[in-house]
């Protein structure tokens, strides 16, 4: 095609060229071709590389400020997890065992179980409950749009044991990074789909009212369940005076209040239990002890 097309240009304007010229010319004519083609695809990738970095420019590092309060939210939610974990598998009567081989088993197994949750906190699409309610998330530092495998995502979270450097370390940090993102090759970025203040409040409501009901529950649970107080009920309901003050005994108050201490198979309490009587409610002080091998024994009853 070039061949005919300089052909019929030299052949109009009668030139006169020596023979093995039209190789010459469509050499070069072959050979700026090629480069245009080469401009061209480099056009294509450059194009490419920009639609990409628009992509990644819609991500806005995350500021210290949402960083540190979403830690110290997952550090509240976990922790109130892990005990809640240690209570359930340690048992009511965690106060008057004497088992503490046992004791120290179950509480290892627990923790260990809860610390492997505590680390793996942001392994759901890289963003933890902290994280969420402040609106930011984990992702790849050569790929904002790609989420860290939960390896890396663990390893990130296991720094955080010496949480102060951590904390030393991003405040100085121009990439605001820790020492957590540089060995898995994380950022925190801003999450673009916003949530709305409403669930926000709502939702670290809940957790705080549940947080104090549980602990009420709890105590409350391990209280009513040891054998000092059940000897101190006992003691009440066989008080005669108690009995003629309240009428007749419907119950007792939900929780009691006073201290259960054992060391050594040796143990003292006192309590003070709330007593729902037919005519009258009354609060009963109760002080007990217990020597080893030995049963709660009744040392004082008071209205």
């Amino acid at each position: 095609m070039y061949s005919q097309l300089v052909g019929s240009l030299l052949l109009e304007n009668s030139f006169r060229i020596p023979p093995g010229s039209f190789s010459f010319i469509n050499l070069v004519l072959a050979n700026a071709t090629n480069h245009t083609q080469d401009r061209y695809h480099q056009y294509i990738q450059s194009v490419r590389m920009n639609e990409n970095l628009e992509k990644e420019e819609k991500y806005t590092l995350s500021s210290r400020k949402r960083r540190i309060a979403a830690f110290f939210i997952d550090h509240f939610v976990m922790t109130f997890l892990i005990v809640v974990l240690v209570l359930l598998v340690m048992g009511t009567n965690i106060m008057e065992t004497n088992n503490f081989g046992n004791m120290a088993t179950k509480m290892s197994l627990s923790m260990l179980f809860g610390f492997f949750l505590y680390f793996a906190k942001d392994s759901v699409k890289g963003v933890s409950f902290g994280k969420w309610t402040m609106g930011i998330m984990v992702r790849n530092e050569n790929n904002p749009n790609q989420i860290p495998s939960f390896g890396r995502l663990l390893i990130r979270n296991l720094l955080l044991i010496i949480w102060p450097i951590e904390f030393i370390i991003l405040a100085a940090s121009k990439n605001k990074k820790r020492l957590g993102d540089e060995f898995a090759k994380t950022i925190v970025v801003r999450n673009s789909n916003k949530t709305k203040i409403l669930p926000i409040i709502l939702t670290l409501t809940s957790v705080i009212v549940v947080f104090f009901f549980s602990i009420f529950f709890f105590i409350s649970t391990f209280m009513k369940d040891s054998q000092a107080y059940k000897t101190a009920i006992k003691e009440i309901e066989q008080n005669k005076e108690i009995l003629i003050e309240t009428g007749e005994i419907k119950g007792y108050g939900f929780m009691p209040t006073g201290n259960i201490s054992t060391v050594n198979g040796k143990g003292e309490a006192q309590l003070q239990i709330t007593v729902l009587g037919e005519k009258n409610d009354i609060v009963v002080e109760v002080y007990l002890t217990k020597e080893i091998n030995d049963n709660w024994k009744l040392i004082t009853l008071n209205k």
